[in-house]
C-alpha cells in the first residue's frame, strides 16, 4: 500500500497560497484521474483507491503545515504502511518556482511540515516531492508562502502540477526513488 501526502494549510484563508503547493498538486492530480477526497478520519481528508492495481492512500492533513506529521503518523500506523512507501509532496523555497526535485529522505530543509512528519514517524525514510516556491525578494517568509501566486508563477506551477502526475503514476506502479530522482531531477 502506497500513502501520498499533500501539505498545505485547511481553510479558505489559506486556498491557493504558496504553502498551499502539495495540496494543489494532490488537488490537480485528483481531478485528473476523476478521484477525490471522500473521507474525513486521522485528521485529515482522505481516499483510498485502487489505482494500476496498487491500494493508494491520497492524504490533506487538516492538522495545519506545523503539525502534518500526526495525521500521516495516523494513517500509516493504521494502514500499517512502510516510511519507504509514503510520499509527501511538499513546497520548497530553496528552488526556484515550479522546479521539482524528488528526495528519498534527509534532513528536513528547516520546512516545519517535514520536521513534524520527522518527529511523529521517527524516521527521515520517506519521499518527497519537492516543488519550488522560490525566497521572497521583498517580503517576510511568512508573507510570501501565504499569498497566491500570480498568474507568470502560476503557469510555471501548472507546468509542476502537469509533470507531478507522471511522477504519481510511476511511484504508485512501484518505481522507487532512485529510478524516480533519474527520471525526474
Amino acid at each position: 500500500m502506497k500513502l501520498i501526502a499533500g501539505l498545505g494549510n485547511p481553510g479558505k484563508k489559506y486556498d491557493k497560497t504558496k504553502h498551499n503547493t502539495g495540496f494543489m498538486c494532490l488537488d490537480n492530480y485528483m481531478a485528473k484521474n476523476n478521484l477525490s477526497l471522500n473521507q474525513n478520519k486521522f485528521e485529515g481528508l482522505f481516499t483510498k483507491e485502487k489505482i494500476a492495481g496498487e491500494d493508494v492512500i491520497l492524504l490533506e492533513p487538516q492538522t495545519y503545515m506545523n503539525e502534518s506529521g500526526r495525521s500521516i503518523r495516523q494513517v500509516a500506523n493504521f494502514f500499517k504502511i512502510d516510511p519507504s512507501d509514503i510520499l509527501i509532496i511538499q513546497d520548497d523555497m530553496d528552488m526556484p518556482i515550479g522546479k521539482i526535485r524528488i528526495r528519498a529522505n534527509g534532513k528536513s530543509g528547516g520546512h516545519n511540515g517535514i520536521k513534524s512528519i520527522i518527529r511523529d514517524l521517527g524516521t527521515e525514510k520517506f519521499n518527497r516531492l519537492k516543488i519550488g516556491i522560490r525566497h521572497p525578494e521583498n517580503t517576510t517568509v511568512v508573507s510570501w508562502v501565504l499569498t497566491p501566486f500570480n498568474n507568470e508563477q502560476q503557469k510555471l506551477m501548472d507546468v509542476a502540477f502537469s509533470t507531478s502526475e507522471d511522477i504519481l503514476t510511476d511511484f504508485i506502479s512501484g518505481k522507487d526513488a532512485g529510478y524516480l530522482m533519474n527520471k525526474y531531477n
